[in-house]
């Protein structure tokens, strides 16, 4: 104070030596000093064609893909793409709803440098243009039963069965592409959140990669697992299910929409498809554990893992998933936003946490740091509700053409390290 004599008190950390230390152990500051590899998602997908390439990559329908075809197929998609004049720092929009050929589509763009902004074909012709018009794609790559939601857009459109029928480049692998920088953005996904007004969130590729590699310190995640993929692009739990299959060597299961929004239905696929890692949102979960209650042990769920995510869990609900499960797949409650990389933090979930009320959201994943931070920046009290700032290699660039709101949002790390900035995801 006597530095200072007109700071408030407000703006001061009161905390003691000792709570201090306890909240930077369980925030994960060290975090901030570490420096990771800067890799991109098509180089550790190329690894996995090496490895295995003839393996399952993805499935959809009784349709199956392998690592070599997926391969072939996404280098025929870039060659056309970049003879459009697509490359790094540019966007292409995908409209299409989960598919052998929206994958195809994804890598396919990822190849050329460029960053994939995914557009859910249920989503009303208003959001479509706003879409469109905000993220400047260059090109919309989609199906043919899609391409008249684009009239009128003035932008090329590239019909994916054209990759694999049409003349010219599309039926040449071309010249050796050259792998992204893991700097380079990969997706471009959009958010409502609480302003009501879409913004698209810049995510590169060494976020993913980076929390690929954070979450097999705490996953036994290893290749030929069937993942299965329920989410729309649209969705970042997407990039999860997606990227955690390809890059691990697994098999993304694609699940269509009929059979997502049919719990009966979703139980027998998980079955049938031997499906080991299975993302869902709490309530989605939900309704599966309905459908799987009273069930024979021959006809029960086979996975390994369920990852947790996009709402609050409710722990009190699982206690009769515990009951019926004694050998009960792992549970991990993972909390995050678009803006943070899918995932920010993991926490396993035991039968002891059915007693309580709350959604335990566990410690912040290796490449992150969080701190509860009151109005001054500076951590809060235990018990004392504060904001849960995040930060660390798996924020985001920002929001596209939104500089004053990035502004607010991403603010000045008061930490220090070399960690450009964290965020305020919400309330703690």
């Amino acid at each position: 104070m006597k530095a200072d004599a007109t700071r408030r008190l407000l703006s001061m950390d009161l905390g003691d030596d000792d709570e201090r230390a306890e909240w930077e152990e369980w925030g994960n500051r060290a975090a901030l000093e570490r420096s990771a590899p800067s890799l991109s998602i098509p180089e550790l997908f190329a690894e996995q064609v090496v490895r295995d390439p003839g393996a399952v990559a993805v499935s959809c329908g009784g349709r199956s893909v392998s690592y070599r075809g997926l391969d072939e197929a996404s280098n025929r998609l870039a060659h056309l793409l970049i003879s459009h004049g697509v490359g790094p720092g540019q966007r292409v929009a995908l409209l299409f709803s989960r598919s052998v050929e929206a994958v195809v589509a994804i890598m396919g763009v990822l190849k050329t440098g460029a960053a994939y902004v995914p557009i859910d074909p249920s989503v009303p012709d208003v959001r479509l243009r706003f879409v469109l018009c905000d993220a400047g794609p260059v090109v919309v790559v989609t199906t043919a039963e899609l391409a008249d939601r684009l009239g009128g857009s003035g932008l090329v459109i590239i019909d994916i069965d054209d990759v694999s029928s049409g003349p010219g480049p599309a039926h040449i692998d071309g010249p050796q592409l050259s792998a992204p920088c893991g700097s380079d953005i990969a997706y471009v996904i959009y958010t409502s959140g609480t302003t009501g007004t879409p913004k698209g969130v810049a995510i590169p590729h060494r976020n993913v990669t980076r929390l690929l590699e954070a979450i097999d310190d705490d996953l036994e995640l290893v290749p030929g697992q069937g993942w299965a993929q329920c989410h729309s692009l649209a969705f970042d739990f997407s990039v999860w299910e997606i990227f955690g299959a390809l890059l691990h060597g697994g098999r993304l299961v694609v699940v269509s929409d009929s059979v997502v929004r049919t719990p009966d239905r979703l139980h027998a696929l998980l079955i049938d498809e031997r499906i080991s890692v299975l993302s869902q949102t709490p309530s989605a979960f939900y309704a599966l554990l309905a459908a799987d209650a009273g069930r024979s042990q021959d006809a029960r769920l086979g996975l390994d893992v369920v990852v947790f995510g996009g709402e609050a869990l409710e722990p009190a609900r699982l206690s009769d998933w515990f009951q019926d499960h004694p050998q009960s797949p792992r549970l991990i409650n993972m909390y995050g936003i678009t803006e943070t990389t899918v995932h920010a933090s993991f926490r396993e979930i035991t039968v002891a946490d059915v007693v309580g009320t709350s959604s335990p959201i566990g410690v912040p994943l290796g490449h992150l740091a969080f701190s509860v931070l009151d109005e001054w920046l500076q951590p809060v009290s235990v018990d004392v509700v504060g904001e849960l700032y995040v930060a660390g290699s798996g924020l985001g660039y920002g929001y596209v053409g939104r500089a004053p709101l990035n502004a607010t949002r991403f603010v000045a790390c008061p930490w220090g390290g070399p960690a450009p900035g964290c965020i305020a995801p919400g309330i703690w």
